[in-house]
């Protein structure tokens, strides 16, 4: 369809990316003009696109459409107007004139909450539904038929910006775009809206923020809330307005240690806590406000308000000043209409907008090499004076809003600057080792020491199990709300999220992953793994089951899943950080503890991870990280009385020691994920493109060092010779380096034993008479560098046919077409059962052999395909147990079932 765009904002650019994405042609964009010489994005975007662009300051006066304005747009043709966020009054002749009339978005359920402020209201109204609508335009009173609505849950603590981030905004574009296409195959409703539950809502404005104090905790958090951040919810404090943003509910009211604050109208003083700002409701109930801004524009968090002023400025170094120099052009460069920057220079009383905001945010990480600030900082510190004193004391360390010490290990690498810790984390803490010992991890890459890292010993297991005991028994953890939980495992994903290149960079020089790679994979799933189980945290439900059996028949039977209590994690070294995402996820969104080891070679991102948790505001003794060896460590956590769980992903031999010590210990609860030979089988009706492509994934993903690698592939006879001569060209292309260089395929191996197994595997594959057709040996330079490696005329007695590499190793062996049961029994002829895939173009043949096939994971036409949402454990001696999906958190809960006579 010809489609005209009329609207604006970055929601308007991004429909529009949609609508020509999905093939529409976009004839003109109607969109605001320019703002101090800056244009609109959606503007922005058009013009780059060379898409007509219109800026009309308005379409109408005094209710009539303006001729030379409506001519215009009557040129462009368009069969559809669709209006994103678009906050003009536009004339029924405009309306009206394309042959499918005019679409509009609106961010509430009408008819509820007509108007422009539809987003406050749903929150000051304290709705649990909030959601957007689709809707045929009329004259601008919101009560067009509707063509499409979407619905989401509203949280008790969202705010405009929340919900809007969350939800509005992604599935809003989205549902536009819907619409659209509902439009073009002839299938969009108009559903005429209904007067019940129609409401009209004045526009939010400051005049008419100010907090009325007389209502309860719940309907004072909604006001302030649904006023956050425009135009802000506001009250007279020593004789000026405050307004006040960052509410939260406090659910058993706080043990208010502070000082108090009168505030006008309020029936009880407020109290400044550490924590932020303590207000009452009439009903004796509690919220906590986070910050404050005063009149002059200047923002303060909440718990500073009798020290506000009281900081001493710090003195800059030479090369603070050159930051400076360099954060004032970017000022500069924002505030174009500003003569000159001068310290009193107000950010936001200079003409900045929000998306001025994130700019300055980006400009500043790019600039001080990631230093990280938040939205918030921006306000904050609005002048610029302010500002740079911000950004240096958090370039200084000088800022964290908790009081983690930490002795941080600082490398100049890739283009950044990373800090890591390297000791022990315990109970909040960063801590040496009994007896201050230590051990060298290796960087894998050129065989080099990174650090001494903190080496835990018994004692240490005993403490760092005790801390997590008293945090599940004693601490907030084991009394705060599932919802305010997600809360904090969601704000510890952000962190991960915004430290996402520095976790990156220290698994490729501690692990030898590569860093594209690790930061899509290892860090980018550990970021996914986290967000899916904190949205789990109250969502964890029991069931309530007819009993008929027992007398009288008055009976309520009802089951609860609760948390088991301190958790183990035993964790191995080929994914680091998303081993330990996918356990300790699951663990914490149930409730748990928990005392994890990372393997020894790779314990930093562990390590860094513990800070980002105790960044995130997760309690003391909630995490604690051990590195330390298996035999010390690992034996110590599956013998300890008061572990309840112990999950452990490593080798079938290990994990069986383990199952028999946590059974002699207390007969602790067990989920083992352990070694593979993964089958896959590549018929000859496979796409052979897409085969040899997968196939090659399948063995050489993250160096061969993968719990599901194709241990061995049945290549149909037919294709056999074709499949190998394929696989042997891409193999020579594949760049094997610095993990590290963006251009690399294949990095190192993890460490030194382990390339030396490599080798010792390749070797007993000669001797036993199969095909080495190219690799097989170490690189000849520093580091742990094996070739990747392909073998053929592999039978099925061979030791390289049974057991698993590990490693870059391809195995191949052939089988005669049209025998399925044959190859069947072959691939499951095996102890493991972790994964398996099938490459064929027959579906019957491909859910056949998915069935036969032995294995917790089936891969068909793809493989290595896994998702946070879907289960993931093995089979027979590849263990037992789930992690990933909602599957997982039964690992970390006990189901009680409770029985009631009435």
């Amino acid at each position: 369809m010809k489609i005209a765009v009329i609207g604006q904002s970055v929601f308007g650019q991004e429909v529009y990316k949609e609508l020509r994405k999905d093939g529409h042609t976009i004839v003109g964009v109607f969109t605001i003009p320019d703002k101090d010489g800056k244009a609109d994005p959606l503007a922005t975007e058009a013009e780059k696109d060379g898409v007509p662009v219109f800026k009309f300051p308005r379409w109408r006066l005094k209710g009539q459409a303006l001729p030379e304005v409506v001519s215009q747009y009557e040129a462009v043709g368009a069969d559809l107007n669709v209006l994103p966020f678009c906050s003009q009054f536009i004339p029924m002749e405009v309306i009206e004139r394309p042959q499918h009339g005019s679409i509009i978005y609106h961010p509430s359920l009408l008819p509820r909450h007509r108007g422009a402020s539809a987003i406050n209201w749903t929150l000051i109204h304290g709705d649990k539904k909030g959601g957007f609508t689709v809707f045929w335009a009329d004259d601008g009173l919101d009560t067009g038929p509707i063509l499409l609505q979407r619905e989401c849950e509203v949280e008790p603590n969202d705010t405009v910006n929340t919900i809007y981030k969350r939800f509005l905004f992604p599935e809003g574009v989205k549902g536009t775009v819907d619409a659209v296409r509902l439009i073009a195959e002839g299938k969009a409703p108009k559903i005429v809206q209904p007067q019940e539950g129609a409401t009209y809502e004045c526009i939010q404005k400051k005049d008419n923020a100010k907090i009325d104090w007389n209502q309860s905790a719940e309907a004072l958090h909604n006001w302030i809330r649904g006023n956050d951040k425009v135009p802000g919810a506001w009250a007279e404090v020593d004789g000026q307005k405050v307004t006040f943003y960052g509410s939260s509910l406090v659910e058993n009211g706080p043990s208010a240690n502070g000082q108090p604050l009168e505030i006008q109208g309020a029936s009880r003083p407020a109290i400044v806590t550490k924590a932020g700002l303590v207000l009452f409701g009439t009903d004796g109930k509690t919220l906590l406000v986070k910050n404050l801004q005063f009149e002059d524009g200047k923002m303060i968090a909440a718990a500073q308000f009798f020290s506000s002023g009281s900081s001493a400025a710090v003195e800059l170094t030479e090369e603070e000043k050159t930051f400076a120099k360099h954060i004032k052009a970017v000022w500069q460069s924002i505030l174009s209409n500003v003569a000159q920057i001068e310290d009193s220079t107000d950010f936001f009383k200079s003409g900045a907008a929000s998306m001025d905001v994130v700019r300055l945010v980006e400009e500043v990480k790019l600039l001080s090499n990631g230093c990280q600030l938040q939205n918030e900082d921006v306000y904050m510190n609005c002048t610029f004076t302010d500002f740079i004193q911000m950004c240096v004391r958090k370039l200084r360390g000088e800022d964290d809003e908790e009081e983690l010490v930490v002795d941080y290990v600082e490398k100049n690498i890739n283009n950044m600057t990373i800090k890591m810790p390297h000791q022990l984390f315990i109970n909040g803490q960063f801590v040496d080792a009994e007896g201050g010992k230590t051990y060298k991890t290796i960087n894998p890459t050129d065989g080099t020491a990174i650090c001494e890292v903190s080496l835990a010993q018994i004692s240490d297991v005993n403490t760092a199990v005790s801390a997590a005991k008293e945090a599940f028994e004693e601490g907030e953890w084991g009394k705060m709300n599932a919802r305010d939980r997600g809360r904090l495992i969601y704000k510890l994903a952000d962190l991960m999220e915004e430290h996402q290149e520095e976790l990156a960079t220290i698994e490729a020089i501690d692990s030898g992953a590569v860093y594209t790679l690790a930061l899509k994979t290892h860090v980018g799933m550990s970021i996914q793994t986290f967000r899916y189980f904190a949205g789990w945290c109250d969502k964890i439900q029991g069931s309530t089951i007819p009993i008929n059996q027992a007398r009288p028949n008055r009976n309520l039977t009802f089951t609860k899943k609760e948390p088991i209590g301190v958790c183990a994690i035993v964790i191995p070294w080929n994914y680091p950080l998303m081993m330990l995402a996918w356990k300790t996820a699951a663990c914490l969104a149930a409730g748990n503890t928990l005392v994890l080891k990372p393997a020894q070679v790779t314990p930093l991102t562990a390590l860094k991870f513990a800070e980002l948790a105790a960044r995130a505001g997760i309690p003391k003794g909630v995490i604690n990280i051990l590195p330390g060896s298996g035999a010390l460590v690992g034996q110590r956590l599956s013998d300890h009385p008061d572990v309840r769980k112990l999950g452990f992903t490593g080798s079938t031999e290990v994990g069986k020691h383990i199952m028999k010590s946590c059974a002699v210990s207390n007969v602790k609860k067990v989920s083992l994920e352990l070694g593979g030979k993964s089958p896959l089988i590549i018929f000859s009706d496979c796409d052979m493109d897409k085969a040899v492509r997968m196939g090659m994934s399948s063995v050489f993903f993250n160096k061969g060092e993968n719990c599901i690698a194709a241990g061995r592939l049945f290549v149909e006879d037919s294709i056999h010779d074709h499949f190998v001569k394929r696989v042997v060209e891409e193999v020579k292309k594949m760049k094997v380096g610095d993990p590290l260089d963006r251009s690399t395929d294949h990095g190192p191996q993890n460490h030194k034993a382990h390339l030396d197994k490599l080798v010792d595997f390749c070797q007993a594959g000669i001797k036993e008479g199969a095909t080495l057709i190219c690799g097989g040996k170490q690189v000849q330079r520093p580091g742990f560098f094996f070739e990747p490696t392909l073998f053929t005329d592999v039978q099925d007695h061979m030791f390289i046919a049974k057991e698993e590499s590990f490693g870059p190793i391809m195995i191949i062996s052939s089988f005669k077409g049209g025998d399925v049961d044959d190859v069947l029994r072959r691939a499951n002829a095996t102890e493991f059962g972790l994964a398996s895939g099938v490459f064929t173009r027959d579906i019957s043949k491909a859910l056949y052999v998915s069935e036969k096939l032995n294995a917790g994971t089936v891969f068909v036409n793809t493989y290595n395909k896994t998702d946070v949402a879907s289960p993931f454990g093995g089979f027979k001696q590849s263990g037992f147990g789930k992690d990933l999906g909602q599957d997982a958190l039964n690992e970390y809960l006990r189901t009680k079932a409770v029985t009631i006579e009435y």
